[in-house]
């Protein structure tokens, strides 16, 4: 799952980005050149709501472009976007690059990209904005607004709160694969959660969750009326004039100017699909331009006001950039301090003045929002392509230019991060290190490991032969990926740059019976494996299928029955022991509920009658009778 949780929802940008497995070619030489924008001191309405002053001077960001078109170049990035805010006036709002490569359409300052986690805020804002109203008290128990909501861990679930939803307590790591390309409902994911087991106890320690950020979503849709979407255009869309952004990259391919989503192959750059992650919208599906994030972010550095309108409360504000949560970890370069989370912002400092952030990544895009409140300075950086160190390059460069530090080499240290990790990861090739246990065979045909596995939480894992029935494929979540053996009953995805689930191994189990009956998938590696069980063919659960088992069955001295409840569950009833109700596992085999190791089968004769039942028991394999 290592490619798969690279290219999710959220990527924290908070000191120096994880590092990109490869820089994404750039298009041709011209293509540092910037692409049409200008060097703005009108482009949004200053917060003061006053006119806005003469233009900056530009002296301060002297160099600016060629040094943004010599990173792309060093990073081989496509396109970027950049606006940088300051003194309540956007400075800066301008693109570079390619938005479509092979088309060579520049980027501009209306080009619309995908935000990932940086719609995180919107979220919290619009909750601060029913908080505000009185509809919402971000410290009452999430179960006294949502009736359906439960949590695996009883605490959490009596106490969770809607302040613990936006930061990171909640006790679960991210298990994002259950919301990566799935086709549940928000309610049907937020009914899920009570399956999902925590790694942590609850308010112990910070652990990003997008699924609590949904929940937050689905809360604020619930409360406000509406959807999450409709809350959100009415009320900070609307107010803020960020008439070019939208909840779905659907309406972005609609739009006369968005970017193309690109990946990189081996050195070679790819342009990948759009992930549609509508469901999820709450946690990351915002698409914008720089034009509309100034405005945003002048919003957001006026604390809730913008012109001369207070749109969200000082005091809501404040909360959403004041430290809510530790995050844990040792400080790595001496411009950036320790990390908080706030309310969906990273509360750290930068050369000393406080720095409020956050990242957002989805496939093919990476994006920044991060200001100095204190020095009413800020920058916006959107990107099309799934390198991560870039826009942090950009936003501390401008912050040093802008302060009149002398700019720290950040690049040049993130080159050398990302190769170290590169070599270090050869060099484990080169020496052939793996667990892989050699001449090892599968304990059964290849046939037997096909069908439908269920989790109560993640849903439906769904194995079958490959075509050239020489190995099997995994499908989980519209995603499929091909299976080959790696050892014993361990089955491996290959290595593809461009599966989400690239590498991760699937291993499967077998009942005291000997058949295969469950399937370990490592979907969340800060918890067990997910255990996906076998599930019975559908038919299994139909009363034409189960009619013909039901009667009388003489088992030595002793009848038992077997009788149809319902429509769709067959009862054994034994004289002088309770009901037994069979739960399908797969042909005619049914365990009895309860108790480990008992299963009976039906058996038929040559033309189709049900003749007899066959009990394997822990003390033995007995047959009975069809009277």
């Amino acid at each position: 799952m290592r490619k798969l949780l690279a290219v999710l929802l959220v990527v924290l940008i908070v000191l120096a980005p994880l590092p990109a497995r490869a820089g994404v070619p750039g298009p041709p030489e011209k293509a540092g050149a910037a692409a049409p924008g200008t060097l703005l001191a009108q482009a949004a309405k200053p917060a003061s709501g006053k006119p806005a002053a003469a233009a900056v001077a530009k002296p301060s960001l002297d160099g600016l472009d060629a040094f943004v078109a010599q990173e792309m170049k060093n990073w081989k990035v496509p396109g970027v976007a950049v606006a940088v805010v300051k003194d309540g006036q956007v400075i800066l709002s301008k693109g570079y690059g390619y938005r479509d490569v092979d088309k060579q359409l520049p980027v501009t300052p209306q080009t619309l990209f995908a935000i990932g986690s940086i719609t995180k805020s919107f979220t919290v804002t619009a909750l601060g904005l029913l908080a505000d109203e009185g509809k919402l008290d971000w410290d009452k128990p999430v179960r006294e607004y949502l009736p359906e909501f439960r949590l695996y861990d009883s605490v959490a679930n009596e106490h969770m709160t809607p302040r613990d939803l936006v930061t990171h307590r909640s006790g679960l790591p991210r298990h994002d694969a259950l919301w990566y390309n799935s086709t549940f409902t928000r309610r049907e994911m937020v009914e899920r959660l009570r399956y999902l087991e925590p790694s942590k106890d609850f308010r112990s320690a910070w652990q990003y969750n997008n699924l609590m950020f949904l929940t937050a979503g689905y809360l604020a849709g619930q409360l406000a009326g509406t959807s999450w979407e409709e809350l959100v255009r009415a009320r900070i869309f609307g107010p803020l004039g960020m008439t070019g952004s939208n909840f779905s990259v659907t309406d972005s391919e609609k739009s006369p100017d968005f970017a193309q989503p690109y990946a990189t192959v081996k050195e070679e750059i790819k342009k990948i699909p759009f992930r549609g992650i509508d469901e999820m919208a709450p946690a990351g599906a915002i698409n914008s331009n720089i034009e509309d994030m100034s405005r945003y972010l002048l919003f957001h550095l006026s604390q809730g006001k913008y012109g001369d309108k207070q749109l969200l409360s000082a005091t809501n504000a404040q909360q959403m950039q004041s430290p809510q949560m530790v995050i844990q970890g040792a400080l790595r370069y001496p411009e950036i301090g320790h990390s908080a989370y706030g309310m969906a912002f990273v509360v750290s400092s930068y050369r000393g003045h406080k720095m409020v952030q956050h990242g957002g990544a989805i496939d093919g895009f990476i994006a920044l929002l991060t200001f100095l409140p204190q020095d009413n300075i800020g920058v916006v950086v959107l990107t099309n392509s799934t390198v991560r160190q870039l826009p942090n390059i950009i936003t501390y460069n401008v912050f040093d230019r802008l302060l009149g530090a002398e700019p720290a080499p950040w690049s040049v240290r993130l080159k050398e991060q990302q190769k170290k990790e590169e070599e270090s990861e050869e060099e484990a090739k080169k020496k052939g290190y793996t667990p892989r246990k050699e001449g090892t065979q599968p304990s059964h045909p290849l046939a037997d490991y096909a069908g439908d596995y269920e989790h109560p939480g993640y849903g439906v894992a769904t194995i079958a032969l490959a075509e050239d029935k020489a190995g099997l494929k995994l499908t989980y979540n519209r995603l499929t990926s091909p299976l080959k053996h790696f050892h014993y009953d361990v089955f491996e995805v290959p290595e593809d740059p461009l599966d989400p689930f690239e590498k991760t191994k699937v291993q499967f189990l077998m009942s005291v019976n000997g058949d295969i009956d469950r399937v370990l998938v490592p979907l969340e590696p800060n918890v067990k494996e997910i255990v996906f069980a076998r599930r019975a063919e559908k038919q299994m659960r139909e009363r034409s299928f189960l009619e013909p088992l039901a009667g009388e069955y003489v088992l030595g001295a002793t009848t038992v029955s077997v009788t149809l409840k319902g429509e769709d569950t067959l009862v054994l009833v034994v004289p002088g022991q309770p009901p037994y109700e069979l739960v399908p596992a797969r042909g005619l085999t049914f365990d009895l509920k309860g108790l480990t190791g008992f299963s009976i089968e039906f058996k038929r004769d040559a033309p189709g009658a049900v003749t007899e039942a066959v009990f394997y028991q822990p003390n033995g394999t007995f047959v009975a009778k069809r009277k």
